[in-house]
């Protein structure tokens, strides 16, 4: 691919991450404010700032699908809601808890990336430090908890079915992205040192 091409590619994965998370803020600011609702704003406001301010990518894929993964993934959790919700299924401070759990790892990751973060299949150079020295994918660990948490918070068949959707979506893209870093004789000898690539121990 031209650096043309590359340019514009990475242009466009910019502005969509924006133009979906100024959606999803407006939206959550315009109803009740928690702390369950503040700590979901800042855990999907970190990759705005993240991918406005990255570096240039060296491989970025052309895949329609990685692209519809990525931008699908992405805005999908922007839809969750915590209206016509029913009661909480468990108190809501063990919610906050495991959300501010889920936020603090995906947090890691991201500053662990810096600017390298992006939401479609890319190799911006391989990160095996800190979470990444347990699992192949913290980011999307974190999103998981963070997830789960707000939907024990307010469950709904709307969340139920957005967040299951979600994770479908997020263990698709995390296979493929593995695809493309596979390619890296280097990603080759992390992946061979970090066999997990969600879940220790399981999988």
């Amino acid at each position: 691919m031209s650096p043309r091409s590359l340019a514009i590619l990475d242009l466009a994965e910019r502005i969509l991450i924006t133009l979906l998370y100024g959606y999803f803020a407006a939206r959550m600011l315009a109803g009740p404010i928690n702390i369950l609702t503040l700590v979901l704003i800042v855990s999907e406001s970190l990759p705005v700032i993240f991918i406005v301010s990255r570096l240039r990518t060296r491989a970025l894929s052309v895949n329609p699908i990685d692209w519809l993964l990525g931008a699908v993934g992405t805005s999908l959790p922007l839809f969750a809601s915590a209206a016509a919700a029913q009661s909480a299924l468990v108190p809501l401070q063990l919610c906050a808890v495991m959300m501010l759990v889920g936020l603090c790892i995906e947090v890691s990751a991201k500053l662990a990336l810096g600017r390298r973060f992006g939401i479609v299949a890319a190799n911006r150079g391989i990160e095996s430090a800190g979470p990444y020295r347990f699992v192949r994918h913290p980011m999307y660990a974190g999103y998981t908890i963070v997830h789960v948490g707000f939907l024990m918070a307010f469950p709904s068949l709307w969340n139920a079915v957005l967040y299951s959707t979600e994770l479908s979506i997020q263990l698709a893209r995390l296979l493929r992205e593995e695809r493309l870093l596979g390619q890296d004789p280097g990603y080759r000898e992390y992946a061979s040192r970090v066999p997990y690539r969600l879940l220790p121990m399981i999988f």
